[in-house]
């Protein structure tokens, strides 16, 4: 959801799991409801700064996660396999979104947040490590020197004994993983610690390219169901109801990209943030791997659609759901190349298979020829 007011200081407005928003907020999400406090207004170099740096870093998710994507796809390790998601999934995903922001509106409600928000805090710790571990490890292996021994470790627990002996957890890593884990570790503490914007948008893009690159859309078709039916949730959460804004208000975790509009002034120490939710990117930015032109159509479509996102916020003020205008640019788009190149058809019946699954068939097909 895209909020801005330019007189105020407003909270986050982020909403999981389907997370959505660009907005005004202060370094700890609260109210500014003291009228006396002086109200904060952003100069016109601090906002272009501020949402040209969040545009610039939601696109760096889309692009290099679409990359690894294909790499993935093409691994014949079927752990190394991108999550597929299929028609059913995507159609159950915008009410699953909706139940679980539910129940976050009535947990919220009923229980204390500061202990919820301890619970939350801690969970995102462990799984940004993990996630910025995954998202280091390309990198780290480039960089790693080659007179320095790698020693090879393996994590493993079992259940049972002889021959009902069950693996629970296998997992292999080396010495540059260890490095990974312990640089990660330094950032998760730091941003446990201070809250950080910086140590934030490490694990927001951590979490976002994981997210585009490990899911897997297969079809055009299931891309559309589920970035029609987020339309449909983001619109009503946010225009029917108070649900969203509330469970914003509350929840506190590295869900979204943020950057100071104060940070001319302040420096690091700024405290007047835009940000971005990182549903704004994760689902626009799966629409991705149908052929170079339609990539290349889809990233130039979800530009255009986050930014008339903030240029309807900034010229309105007032709050405005992304996915309002990412959804009709990011399907629209890719589907006017389709009518002018005349490819619809084969654009909705295009499909894409792993290495696996393609060298299965031209072994198929070979066997028939043989035959």
């Amino acid at each position: 959801m895209a909020d801005v007011n330019q007189g105020s200081v407003l909270p986050s407005e982020t909403s999981p799991p389907a997370l959505d928003g660009l907005n005004a907020t202060d370094s700890n999400g609260t109210d500014a409801v003291n009228a006396t406090v002086a109200k904060f207004v952003a100069t016109p170099e601090g906002t272009a700064l501020a949402y040209g740096s969040l545009v610039f870093m939601a696109l760096l998710p889309i692009f290099f996660g679409a990359l690894r994507s294909v790499s993935c796809g093409k691994s014949k390790n079927s752990s190394d396999m991108p999550e597929t998601i299929t028609g059913r999934d995507a159609a159950r995903f915008p009410i699953i979104a909706s139940c679980t922001l539910f129940g976050l509106y009535l947990f919220f409600k009923i229980f204390s947040q500061e202990y919820i928000n301890l619970l939350l805090s801690m969970y995102f710790f462990v799984l940004g490590i993990l996630a910025l571990s995954h998202t280091m490890s390309p990198f780290m292996n480039r960089i790693f020197p080659a007179n320095i021994p790698i020693k090879q470790y393996q994590l493993l627990f079992t259940q049972g004994s002889g021959e009902t002996k069950e693996e629970i957890v296998n997992y292999e890593f080396d010495t540059k993983d260890m490095i990974c884990l312990v640089i990660s570790t330094v950032v998760g503490v730091w941003y446990i610690l201070k809250k950080h914007w910086i140590a934030n948008n490490l694990f927001g893009l951590a979490f976002a390219l994981n997210g585009v690159e490990l899911l897997h859309l297969n079809n055009i078709s299931t891309g559309c169901i589920l970035l029609g039916g987020l339309f449909v949730y983001d619109v009503f959460w946010v225009f029917g109801t108070n649900v969203m804004v509330t469970v914003a208000k509350s929840f506190e975790a590295p869900i979204k990209l943020v950057f100071p509009q104060d940070l001319l002034e302040k420096g690091l120490g700024a405290s007047q943030f835009a940000m971005l939710g990182l549903g704004d990117i994760v689902i626009p930015g799966n629409l991705k791997k149908n052929t170079r032109t339609y990539f290349h159509t889809s990233f130039l479509a979800y530009i255009f659609g986050l930014g008339l996102t903030i240029w309807v916020m900034h010229t309105f003020k007032h709050a405005q759901p992304a996915l309002l205008y990412l959804v009709p640019s990011c399907i629209g788009f890719p589907v006017v190349v389709a009518l002018l190149k005349g490819e619809l058809t084969e654009m909705f019946r295009y499909e894409e298979v792993s290495a696996e699954d393609a060298a299965k068939d031209e072994t198929t097909q070979v066997e028939k020829k043989d035959k």
